[in-house]
Parts: C-alpha cells; sequence; structure tokens
C-alpha cells in the first residue's frame, strides 16, 4: 500500500495566477499594468473625492471641509501602511483588529491602491509570502521523497546491520 504524493502545486496569486514562480508568462508585463492600473484608479479616487469635497464646502464650508480632509488623509494613510504590511504578513498572524480595519480601508481606499502600486514596484503582491509557503512546501516533499527512498526494499535483506554473516 504505496502512497505516492505529487510534488506541491503554488497557490495563485490573483492577476498573476502561478507565473510568480519562475517569472514567466509576461510577469513583468502584468506586474508594470497592474502597477499603472492602481494608479489610474487611484488618480480617479482623488478625483471622485475632490468633487465630494467641493460639493461639501459649496454647502457649508469652515470646519466640515477641514474635517473631511483630515478624516480622508488619516484613514487612507492608515491603510496604506495596514496594506503594505499584510503583504508580509504570515497568513496565520491575525490581528485581532483586523475586523475594525474594513472601514478604515473603505474610506481609505486611496491609500490601498498606491500601497497595491508600490508593492507592484517589488514584486506581485503577496508574492513573498506565496514563495515562502511554497518553498517550505516543496522542501518538506523532498525531505520525505530522501527518507521514503533510504526506507525501499525488504529490512531482513539488507545486510551490514550489525550481524555477521546470514541466519541459518
Amino acid at each position: 500500500m504505496s502512497e505516492k504524493r505529487e510534488r506541491p502545486e503554488p497557490e495563485p496569486i490573483r492577476f498573476y495566477g502561478t507565473t510568480w514562480v519562475d517569472h514567466s508568462g509576461g510577469y513583468l508585463l502584468r506586474r508594470i499594468a497592474l502597477g499603472l492600473g492602481a494608479l489610474l484608479l487611484a488618480a480617479a479616487g482623488a478625483w471622485v473625492l475632490r468633487l465630494a469635497y467641493e460639493g461639501s464646502t459649496f454647502a457649508d464650508g469652515g470646519v466640515i471641509g477641514v474635517l473631511l480632509v483630515v478624516a480622508l488623509a488619516v484613514s487612507s494613510s492608515m491603510a496604506f501602511s495596514r496594506t503594505l504590511t499584510d503583504y508580509t504578513r504570515e497568513p496565520g498572524e491575525a490581528r485581532s483588529d483586523d475586523a475594525a480595519m474594513r472601514p478604515v480601508k473603505m474610506i481609505g481606499f486611496l491609500g490601498v491602491l498606491l500601497a497595491y502600486a508600490a508593492r507592484s514596484l517589488v514584486e506581485a503582491p503577496g508574492e513573498k509570502l506565496r514563495r515562502a509557503e511554497y518553498d517550505r512546501a516543496v522542501a518538506r516533499y523532498e525531505r520525505r521523497g530522501a527518507a521514503r527512498a533510504a526506507r525501499r526494499g525488504n529490512p531482513a535483506a539488507r545486510r551490514g546491520s550489525g550481524r555477521s554473516g546470514r541466519r541459518r
């Protein structure tokens, strides 16, 4: 009853599939295009926020406009820093305030988009974590293969296990 294990498969990353493993299939072009796309979306979002700001200052002005700008700036900066650290954080490491950060990330969507674009300059967002996980799985697979190869055959037929000669 021998169990044949297959080599571990890499987990796909959204928009990249498994091309991150060997950087094939237009990986670099895709990284550049997605980074530029994130920057364009951030610019469009900033334009929409500008329209919203002008509408709020036209209606009331003064303190409301300042509070709106401060709230958007703070939430965008928090979303930026949190998103960048999420790309390097182990998947099992759950923070206690992950659920509380969802609204902040939604309001600070500019920060999320800018963090995605910044990470795309270095690698596919999340690639470092997936690569470490994949490398560990491959190393485990190879260790098990080496141990399995050492155990092959009939142990009774082996020589040199401390006995001299054959049994009679």
